[in-house]
């Protein structure tokens, strides 16, 4: 079996790569703009041929705990919603976190809040690398910008969240996920054996052997002694997942004055803008966060000594460039731009307002 090339949206394509990963269980419910992973999936049947199961839960809620389930035997699990369903999932991933469960979840945003619109948005971002839900956890993200990453980043995220033993999201939007380009799909991998888990996944609950003690997945622990232990345990996780797996990729930075950060659908928009801006003598670059956490901070403090300035475009009211203000610690001027409500910025857009703001 070859290596795939065809065109297809974003949303197909994390479906069919996660049938090609070896995905042994998707549990989800329908909502826009992402619906096209879970009706994909139901057309492409897996079940017939690798036997993955395909469940179109009662509730978002019950989907996220149907994933917890699956994780906890150490079987590939995920789900997908959009920025409401996300929302209802909260309390299930904060135990997946919690009991270190890996599984992978795929946000392909929309705007809010409340129901807000079926248009794309960025603004679960702080959701998303905050902590959605309750307690000290966090999630490795992924942000996407290209049909392409959207289906690398299925396989990227799952070996991610089985390294460390945690949830890991896809943080897309409704553009990538209803953008059709042409993707090269990965080659098919089995799904693996009880007996290939038992050996990756020592800790899963697939019913105790002679050779050990029974297996316990939960995030509850009553003595508060040994829960701060835990929470120590998880935060040196972290450590070294912020050491170890920051993502960036850099355009036109080497002799840029100025600097935009942007992820996803917006740093598409920003190329157009660099080539906008240098026809005119303005000398800018993008930095584009792959990982959303971790955040690649080391970076942008590095160019805070070498640019005049520094602009983040995002589909929100400003929510990633607090930690890019964060990273440069003062250094030079840091100002947003995004536009709401379901509008996309242009690339004229973002080179006015990166002349406003801070080329001055």
């Amino acid at each position: 079996m070859t290596e795939d090339v065809t065109l297809m949206k974003g949303n197909e394509a994390v479906a069919y790569a996660a049938i090609r990963y070896g995905v042994d269980g998707y549990f989800g419910y329908p909502i826009t703009p992402q619906s096209e992973i879970i009706e994909t999936l139901m057309e492409a049947a897996p079940w017939k041929t690798t036997g993955m199961v395909v469940l179109q839960a009662e509730s978002e809620v019950a989907a996220i705990n149907m994933v917890y389930g699956g994780a906890a035997c150490g079987k590939y699990s995920m789900t997908s919603s959009s920025s409401p369903g996300i929302s209802l999932k909260q309390e299930g991933i904060s135990y997946l976190a919690g009991a270190e469960l890996p599984c992978l979840i795929v946000n392909v945003q929309r705007g809010g809040p409340g129901l807000g619109t079926i248009q794309p948005s960025q603004s679960d971002y702080f959701q998303t690398v905050k902590g959605g839900g309750h307690g000290d956890y966090r999630l490795i993200t992924l942000a996407p910008n290209s049909v392409q990453e959207m289906a690398d980043f299925v396989s990227l995220g799952f070996d991610l969240a089985f390294k460390y033993r945690n949830p890991a999201m896809i943080l897309t939007d409704g553009v990538i996920g209803q953008m059709m380009e042409k993707v090269k799909l990965p080659e098919y991998r089995r799904r693996r054996t009880e007996q290939e888990i038992r050996e990756q996944c020592p800790w899963a609950t697939l019913g105790k052997t002679k050779d050990r003690g029974p297996n316990i997945i939960t995030s509850l622990e009553l003595d508060a002694a040994l829960m701060e232990k835990n929470n120590e345990r998880f935060q040196a996780k972290y450590r070294v997942i912020e050491q170890e797996e920051v993502r960036y990729q850099e355009t036109a930075c080497e002799d840029a004055d100025y600097l935009l950060v942007a992820f996803g659908s917006a740093a598409r928009i920003c190329l157009k803008t660099i080539d906008m801006a240098r026809k005119e003598g303005i000398k800018i670059g993008l930095l584009r966060p792959i990982t959303l956490w971790p955040f690649p901070s080391n970076i942008l403090n590095t160019y805070a000594d070498k640019v005049k300035g520094m602009l983040t475009v995002e589909l929100n009211a400003g929510q990633m460039v607090e930690d890019v203000r964060l990273a440069v610690n003062g250094k030079v001027p840091v100002e947003h731009y995004g536009r709401l409500g379901g509008i996309v910025p242009t690339p004229d857009g973002v080179l006015d307002a990166l002349k406003e703001k801070i080329v001055k």
